[in-house]
């Protein structure tokens, strides 16, 4: 049976058309997947002019989807005065949101059962008057769930953030006992109920160079971390750590783990990103809806130039998928 999925327009400025345009026409995302595109009608439009997709789309109407062309959500008007590739603007980030708030919206009242997220950048989101850190935090709130972890998904590694899009002079006073315990129960949920890893085994990084080192290289470890270990292991998780993170790449021990909880973004994604760029999917884990999107942003540089790879989008598409079949099965 073929799932449907929302796609969302992301920053119309950037890839996030394109990338969704693509995806949503690819031969593998066509045979598990029924695509729905969610943003403005008439940049979506554009875009399958701009880049020579052939398909026709129409205005998607809820709940019959009687359609035989590509469905599109319209969210309003893309005001294309505002329209600028290679630049985020009010209106890309007004778009974006909209976008985002109604496809949560189809996921929550059973209309779709996943959502896709183009990428959209920060800055857009300000210039449209939002202080959300990103989409993650927006789909939380938006979706009315309580705790979210981002996890950044690839064939060869599963990565779980403490932190996400913090400065590193403020990661250690964001890490707490009780933040990295909440986050490893998360993350053994989510590969138990989406991945269907049936006894996830879970291995955590150090915050500083060698782990502490005793506490001669910082006392983190040692004041936090370890009683965040013990605690999570008195109520019966599997997690070993903190691991010094050069060594444990570097060794390829994460082969021994289903997941890896990082105490901050580039600790993670770096090695992530190093062994699958263009394959990663990241997962918004502990939502009470199904969302993922690609692991790259607007790449602002090659917006208009149909030069986008969609890889990642097709991923994540994928990725949704598996996770709400394994959601139905476990209901």
């Amino acid at each position: 049976m073929k799932r449907l999925v929302a796609f969302t327009v992301g920053d119309f400025n950037g890839v996030g058309p394109e990338v969704a345009l693509k995806a949503a026409l690819h031969p593998s995302v066509l045979r598990i997947a029924r695509p729905i595109l969610v943003g403005p009608l008439d940049i979506f439009r554009h875009a399958a002019r701009l880049f020579k997709c052939r398909v026709e789309l129409e205005r998607a109407v809820f709940p019959a989807l009687t359609g035989k062309h590509l469905q599109v959500v319209d969210v309003g008007d893309g005001i294309w005065a505002d329209v600028k590739f290679g630049a985020p603007t009010k209106s890309s980030g007004r778009s974006a949101v909209a976008a985002i708030e109604r496809a949560v919206e189809l996921c929550v009242n059973g209309s779709v059962e996943a959502m896709v997220t183009a990428p959209t950048s920060k800055e857009a989101l300000h210039l449209a008057g939002y202080s959300f850190p990103g989409q993650t935090e927006m789909v939380t709130l938006f979706s009315g769930s309580q705790k979210v972890i981002m996890m950044l998904v690839s064939p060869s590694l599963r990565v779980g953030l403490v932190t996400v899009h913090a400065p590193l002079k403020d990661v250690p006073g964001l890490i707490s006992k009780e933040k990295i315990v909440e986050k490893i129960n998360l993350m053994l949920a989510s590969l138990q109920r989406d991945f269907a890893v049936k006894k996830p085994a879970l291995a955590m990084l150090g915050l500083n160079p060698h782990a502490g080192e005793a506490g001669h290289i910082g006392s983190e470890e040692l004041s936090v971390l370890q009683p965040a270990l013990d605690a999570a292991r008195t109520n019966g998780a599997r997690i070993d750590g903190p691991f010094p993170a050069d060594a444990f790449f570097g060794t390829q021990a994460y082969k021994r783990y289903d997941g890896v909880l990082a105490m901050y973004h580039d600790q993670g994604l770096i090695p992530l990103k190093l062994l699958s760029f263009g394959k990663a999917v990241n997962v918004s884990c502990g939502l009470s809806i199904v969302r993922t999107s690609p692991d790259h942003g607007t790449a602002y540089d090659i917006a208009g130039k149909g030069k986008a790879d969609a890889s990642s989008m097709v991923e994540a598409v994928r990725t949704a998928v598996a996770i709400a079949k394994n959601r139905s099965s476990a209901a």
